[in-house]
C-alpha cells in the first residue's frame, strides 16, 4: 500500500527470496530490435499503402519548442476546403479530421493544404466491388516507386 498521511517511513524486509522477483532490463536492445523489424514487417506489408493516416504539420506549444514542427491530431475544416475534399470523404481516403483545431496563420493553412494537395496527387483509389466499365485487375499495376508516407 502506498504511505499516506503523517506515519513513519516503513523498514523493507526483503526476506521472500527477493533475488527471484527482480526486475531487470539486459533484454532492451533485443526490444528494440524486434520493434525496429516490426515496423519494418508491418511497412512492407501495406507497402504501397501509408502506415497511418495523414495528419497536418503543426507547432509544438510553449516558448521552448515553438520553433518545432510535429505531426497534429487531423486537418482542420478550412485546410481540408481549401484542398478541395470533403469533410465526409477524408477520413475515408486515409486523412484525419480534427473539427476543433482552428487555424492561427495564413502559414500554417497553406503548408497544410500544400501537404493535403501532394497527397490526393499521389493517391490511387482502387474500387472495392468492380463494375462493368472498371479496368482487369492485371491492368491496375500500382506504381511502388512513389511510398506515401
Amino acid at each position: 500500500m502506498a504511505i499516506k498521511h503523517n506515519q513513519k517511513l516503513v523498514n523493507n524486509h526483503f526476506r521472500k527470496d527477493w533475488q527471484r522477483r527482480v526486475r531487470t532490463h539486459f533484454d532492451q536492445p533485443a526490444k528494440k530490435k524486434a520493434r525496429r523489424n516490426a515496423r519494418k514487417a508491418k511497412i512492407a506489408a501495406f507497402d504501397p499503402r501509408p502506415i497511418d493516416k495523414l495528419r497536418p504539420a503543426v507547432r509544438c506549444p510553449t516558448i521552448k519548442y515553438n520553433r518545432r514542427l510535429r505531426e497534429g491530431r487531423g486537418f482542420t475544416l478550412a485546410e481540408l476546403k481549401e484542398a478541395g475534399i470533403s469533410r465526409h470523404v477524408a477520413p475515408t481516403i486515409g486523412i484525419a479530421v480534427d473539427h476543433r483545431r482552428q487555424n492561427l496563420s495564413e502559414e500554417s493553412l497553406n503548408t497544410n493544404v500544400n501537404r493535403l494537395k501532394s497527397y490526393k496527387e499521389k493517391l490511387i483509389l482502387l474500387p472495392r466491388k468492380s463494375k462493368k466499365g472498371d479496368s482487369k485487375t492485371g491492368q491496375l499495376k500500382v506504381d511502388t516507386s512513389t511510398r506515401l508516407t
